[in-house]
């Protein structure tokens, strides 16, 4: 498994462990549920704006889909490159994370 950058560290664990939301419960503004498919990958510290740019361009409904039909084995580097695509979707509305590839590929 490839090792989490350190700017999207999410740790693998189900819950926070002290009654609080994950990341992405708590943007959302709603009870963390014990089967959350969100908790693994968004912690509660920096969870939260990882996931804010991820509803703004793909929604919510849309990322649960997509982790609920992923092998749990693959879940974590799909939870990564989600958050990243997003984050460079927000970054270049036209280009998104194929800006990056284009100017890696120029050098």
């Amino acid at each position: 498994m490839i090792a989490n950058p350190p700017h999207l560290n999410y740790p693998e664990s189900n819950m926070t462990g002290f009654g609080s939301p994950c990341g992405a419960c708590k943007f959302l503004r709603r009870k963390c549920a014990k089967g959350c498919v969100f908790a693994p990958y968004f912690c509660h510290e920096q969870g939260a704006a990882h996931f804010a740019a991820i509803h703004k361009v793909f929604g919510a409904s849309n990322a649960s889909k997509i982790l609920s039909q992923i092998p749990v084995s693959s879940r974590a580097e799909a939870a990564l490159t989600i958050s990243y695509e997003a984050q460079a979707r927000l970054r270049d509305p036209v280009y998104g994370c194929v800006a990056h590839i284009f100017a890696l590929q120029q050098q």
